[in-house]
């Protein structure tokens, strides 16, 4: 699944990150990842950068808003579902206990977008695509992987995403680590959830990009600015990941694989 032309609903499509300083995010996630930026008018505002690895896009970056800023707000990385009807999902989710944060909008021709709170009060957000499908590439080093629901009641948060996105849910025991969630859309696992690592940690998305060597993309991203909150650990099964925020204060993992995802 390196290369993506088109998302069926319910799929994870789309990530970005909106952060108190463009440039120095720009900087960091080029320096670490190999990204590429380019700015796109918004008819009015700042731009959205697009972020590409090669000629695919990878991910989207754009200013904070000042109203968040003031509040004192974290830079943070969102993600997207694919929806074929966004009016519809957005009911959808509000009927089985969601919380609308900004309703169904037009972002010019590229498509529709909403985001809401699921019932723990994770953030997401839904894409209905018109000219901008989602990433163009995911599951390659370097590139947006996975991502996780950090939430203290993944179960409470369930029937949400089953209205909004079709995911039914399996449980895994994963010893020390507790029990851990594995959303899916039909046989695919397309996502996770978990209680936060610790106390005091909000209900939120946290996205995973994939890497060729944890420890080696650790160093560098360390020395582009990073502040490590877990060094490199092995997850049995699964690979060798590190949790780190970049240099304006938005958290992500990174993980090697043991089995590079199709």
């Amino acid at each position: 699944m390196a290369h993506m032309d088109r998302y069926e609903a319910g799929r994870p499509n789309w990530i970005d990150l909106s952060t108190t300083d463009p440039e120095a995010a720009q900087a960091f996630y080029a320096e670490v990842f190999g990204w590429e930026f380019e700015a796109n008018d918004t008819g009015g505002g700042p731009p959205y950068f697009i972020g590409h690895l090669g000629d695919r896009r990878v991910a989207g970056l754009m200013q904070q808003p000042p109203e968040m800023a003031e509040q004192g707000v974290p830079s943070v990385w969102s993600k997207y579902i694919s929806t074929d009807d966004i009016d519809t999902t957005v009911a959808a989710g509000a009927e089985a206990g969601g919380t609308i944060v900004m309703p169904p909008m037009d972002v010019m021709d590229t498509g529709r977008m909403a985001i809401m709170a699921d019932p723990t009060g994770a953030v997401i957000g839904f894409w209905q695509a018109g000219s901008h499908t989602g990433a163009g590439v995911v599951n390659v080093p370097g590139t947006w992987s996975w991502s996780e629901l950090h939430s203290p009641d993944v179960a409470a948060a369930a029937p949400f995403y089953a209205a909004t996105c079709g995911w039914s849910t399996e449980e895994m025991d994963m010893g020390p680590m507790g029990t851990y969630t594995v959303f899916q859309l039909g046989e695919d696992g397309v996502c996770g959830g978990m209680a936060p690592p610790m106390e005091g940690i909000p209900p939120h998305w946290e996205v995973v990009f994939a890497v060729a060597d944890t420890d080696a993309s650790v160093e560098v991203a360390r020395a582009a600015g990073a502040t490590i909150f877990a060094e490199p650990f092995d997850i049995p099964g699964v690979g060798r990941s590190a949790v780190m925020a970049d240099p304006t204060g938005a958290a992500f993992q990174m993980i090697q694989f043991e089995n590079q995802p199709d």
